[in-house]
């Protein structure tokens, strides 16, 4: 697997319609070979994503600073078994924080508020 993998936060940058980046700092999981965002399903991202599939990831801090270059990838908006994967790996990997953050998302949005992506990097 990828060292972003490993990273706390990647910059995940989704793209507009005419082409202009929208950088987004997340946390990152590695999940059944991809990368695992977990993300509310309304939030601009999807949007964008579901629109073109074409990300870039990059490892930064918690504040959006990028630490590497970015590398391009394919970005997928998953369905509620994925997002089940993506939800219980983010609570392994971010600890309490992770269990948390993700039963608050669910109460504050109910089933399908959130959702995750699958980020699968282009080789190089």
């Amino acid at each position: 697997m990828t060292p972003l993998a490993d990273a706390q936060f990647v910059l995940l940058t989704t793209f507009r319609r005419d082409g202009t980046g929208v950088p987004t700092p997340v946390w990152v999981v590695p999940v059944d070979g991809a990368l695992g965002v977990w993300t509310p399903a309304s939030s601009g991202k999807i949007k964008r994503i579901r629109r073109s599939s074409a990300v870039t990831l990059a490892e930064c801090d918690r504040r959006g600073t990028p630490l590497g270059p970015a590398v391009p990838g394919t970005a997928t908006v998953l369905d509620a078994a994925g997002t089940r994967r993506v939800r219980d790996a983010v609570r392994r990997k971010y600890g309490l924080l992770g269990r948390v953050l993700t039963t608050i998302s669910g109460l504050r949005r109910r089933h399908g508020g959130a959702t995750g992506v699958a980020i699968t990097l282009d080789p190089t």
